[in-house]
């Protein structure tokens, strides 16, 4: 599979003698798009090794993953069955575009409280899963895991390895750790969170094994799905500018801090970058009406 480069073009790079590249992973399918893809491919193959007929995961309002998977699985001829953060969402799904996406794909719902929500990964959760589905192939939140990591491994090919740097937002943490493992040692990784906290550092290096990784933490905007005016004003600008969308939760705040970190005189002239575009875009449909509702400016579509 080949994934173009998309050079970018803006004063500010040609300014400093920088060279920014995105790769276009979010071109990869219109529903199962970039990292998801990647995450999904051997969980996939392994679910039908395995002779499961249901896909179980767990997934907020917007989750990507969550779209994904009820693609994905309706296309593998899987059942899915998607864990719902938030019992609010159970009488007004409907209103909203990712679940409704998803439903559309045949997935089914199962709506949690957020303190239930958080007790997914006990076993007494899992038990209460088993008695209510009976026999199915799990997926954690976020999709990241050996297998996930493993197909995130083939996001690089031997054109991207005249890049200085590679970039990517961080989410669960399956997709920095499989590009951590198959960067060249003259390679730097750089992850961009998405979530407040340390704690994901840990997740990582459950899975990374070389040590060419740094994390940038100040780009997450107040925390998950947290996003400004500042934050909207700059995705509607980049793709205004460069006709690259990108989405509020991952791609545009990594982007606002590449090119921040640009600004700031941390790489040096020459540097050569490839961020990583790992899709996500239905979401904005999503955050348009959480924008609205607050009275923010919408982001472009």
């Amino acid at each position: 599979m080949l994934i173009p480069n998309q050079k970018v073009h803006l004063p500010l790079l040609e300014e400093k003698g920088i060279t920014l590249c995105l790769k276009r992973e979010d071109t990869i399918h219109p529903f199962i798009s970039g990292n998801k893809y990647r995450k999904l491919k051997y969980n996939l193959l392994e679910a039908k090794r395995q002779e499961h007929t249901a896909l179980l995961t767990f997934g907020g309002a917007f989750s990507n993953h969550i779209a994904a998977t009820a693609f994905a699985g309706k296309e593998a001829g899987l059942k899915t069955i998607g864990i719902i953060r938030g019992e609010e969402l159970k009488d007004s799904w409907t209103e909203n575009p990712t679940l409704k996406l998803a439903k559309e794909h045949g997935m089914e719902f199962h709506f949690v409280s957020r303190s239930d929500y958080r007790e997914k990964d006990t076993s007494t959760f899992y038990e209460r899963l088993k008695s209510l589905f009976g026999d199915f192939y799990l997926l954690p939140e976020g999709g990241t895991n050996a297998l996930a990591v493993k197909g995130c491994e083939e996001i690089l090919t031997e054109a991207d390895m005249e890049f200085d740097f590679v970039c990517s937002c961080v989410g669960t943490g399956g997709t920095v750790a499989g590009l951590i493992n198959s960067a060249k040692p003259h390679q730097t990784i750089l992850g961009f969170p998405a979530l407040k906290g340390d704690f994901l550092k840990q997740d990582i290096l459950k899975f990374a094994r070389n040590e060419n990784w740094e994390f940038i933490p100040d780009y997450h905007f107040g925390g998950y799905a947290k996003v400004d005016e500042r934050l909207i004003d700059f995705i509607n600008t980049f793709k205004k500018e460069t006709q690259i969308p990108l989405d509020p939760i991952y791609t545009g705040k990594m982007l606002f801090g590449i090119l921040d970190k640009v600004k700031q005189g941390f790489f040096k002239p020459g540097t050569s970058i490839l961020a990583i575009h790992s899709g996500g875009l239905q979401g904005i449909k999503g955050m348009n009406l959480v924008l609205k509702k607050k009275k923010l400016p919408l982001l472009d579509i």
